[in-house]
């Protein structure tokens, strides 16, 4: 191609937030994109890249720095110092990579940036092209704070239930950590809401859920902030198939040959393993992994628990010995096979967006103990509004017992409530499907984002 000449193509450019749990969803968005006619460009931090070395068949890949090139986030001094320093090197580099695709014959038509980083749209439209935010977060937890940017509700919170429409009442614990303990990471909570700072400057906003998981609070939303919900984002392998070669997400910050869990599920029967995975961010004290600990054990099922390297020494002594016959204790797993398989009969989770997501996608029931951010609303929803999981209780020191955690395993595994958890959960497996297949309320909203960037080009 001629220098300066320009491919047919819309090409799209996302930037994901650095970390596992934004880095997926982003880029499965960008191999559908690819499979309905576009070209796209996934942009890693250059620290990420050195990381993972990525690949990936469909999507092209290129990096921008968040100013800690050599060490990522652990380099910075403090959370704040990071968000500073990455929006001063982000814009910087973002601009950059802008204008060196405008004289590669594939110059940017659309960046689609993670909602945590309001400051790619300024360059964007720095630039005339087109933004879309995309909030890897549920539309509930969107909209709480969407109320809190705009004063609709005032902090702390002095009067409950908190009434949102679209929205279950919701009580203190129910919201957002960072409002449920008000002050908490202060530079994260102000990261969430600046997520609003400039949305209405955006020519689209993209939300990654599915419009039966939130029907009422997105109908609600969307008459003060229209969007294009496109979820749920997993490989296209588990849901419609329609996306070429798509079985796995592609960039994974953590590794471990995936036949040590696979091989081991194949042993075991079916429904009678539970898996416990605290996400890539989980920090448990030594004393919240001990009662953990004790609580699996205590249920006497099989059970996969994905403890990091990191947090090893807080198991209990002799844990892994004691339990061997029944469990399997691993650094890292492959999460979506894992919860696909049929061995699995229930999910022990913190309830963070992907792993809720995948669940519910999976048809997989949920016991659900949130940490912090968006996972105290994702589990209120889970328990109380799609019925498919049981959120553990704390005692007065923020605790969750070892007998507790037993309790609550038993009640999914087993009994009454435990078959209903299932049921639902088949019938939210099936609506996920329904939303990405051809004419699905996703596919559809993915569809007139495509044909709406392509008649501008045009």
């Amino acid at each position: 191609m001629e220098k300066g000449r320009r491919s047919s193509k819309v090409h799209v450019l996302s930037i994901p937030y650095p970390t596992q749990g934004h880095l997926n969803p982003m880029l499965q968005f960008c191999k559908r994109l690819v499979s309905k006619g576009l070209k796209a460009t996934l942009a890693i931090t250059t620290f990420t890249s050195k990381s993972i070395h990525p690949n990936s068949d469909s999507v092209q890949l290129d990096t921008i720095s968040d100013g800690y090139d050599e060490g990522g986030f652990n380099q910075a001094s403090d959370v704040q110092a990071y968000l500073t320093r990455f929006e001063a090197a982000g814009s910087k580099t973002l601009a950059e990579l802008i204008e060196r695709h405008k004289i590669s014959g594939h110059p940017i038509d659309c960046v689609i940036y993670d909602a945590f980083m309001p400051w790619a749209l300024e360059v964007a439209k720095q630039h005339g092209l087109a933004g879309a935010p995309f909030f890897t977060q549920p539309c509930a937890v969107n909209y709480i704070y969407y109320y809190v940017h705009h004063g609709f509700l005032t902090l702390p919170v002095s009067t409950l239930p908190v009434s949102i429409p679209g929205l279950p009442l919701l009580e203190l614990e129910d919201m957002p950590a960072y409002i449920y303990v008000h002050g908490s990471y202060p530079a994260y909570f102000e990261m969430v809401l600046r997520q609003f700072s400039n949305v209405d400057q955006a020519d689209y906003i993209l939300v990654n859920t599915f419009y039966k998981l939130e029907e009422e609070v997105v109908d609600a939303m969307s008459k003060v902030s229209p969007m294009l919900t496109i979820g749920p984002t997993i490989p296209s392998f588990y849901l419609d198939n329609r996306v070429q070669n798509d079985k796995d997400y592609g960039l994974n910050l953590f590794h471990l040959d995936p036949s040590v869990c696979l091989e081991w599920l194949s042993k075991k029967p079916k429904r009678s393993v539970v898996y416990v995975s605290f996400g890539s961010l989980s920090n448990l004290s030594e004393e919240q992994t001990e009662e953990l600990a004790w609580g699996i054990k205590g249920c006497d099922f099989d059970f996969l628990w994905v403890v990091r390297d990191s947090e090893a020494g807080t198991l209990p002594k002799n844990f892994v010995e004691e339990t061997s016959d029944k469990g399997l204790v691993v650094g890292w797993s492959p999460q979506l096979k894992v919860i696909a398989s049929e061995a699995i009969g229930c999910f022990f989770s913190h309830c963070g967006w992907n792993s809720t997501i995948e669940a519910l996608s999976l048809g997989v029931p949920m016991v659900v103990m949130p940490q912090w951010t968006d996972q105290t609303t994702n589990a209120k929803f889970v328990q109380d509004v799609w019925k498919v999981g049981i959120r553990v209780k704390m005692d007065e020191k923020g605790i969750v017992r070892r007998k507790e955690v037993e309790t609550c395993i038993r009640k999914v595994m087993e009994g009454e409530r435990g078959k209903e958890m299932k049921e639902n959960g088949i019938k939210w497996k099936a609506w996920a499907k329904e939303a990405v297949c051809e004419g699905g309320t996703s596919d559809k909203d993915i569809d007139e984002f495509v044909s709406k960037l392509t008649k501008t080009l045009c």
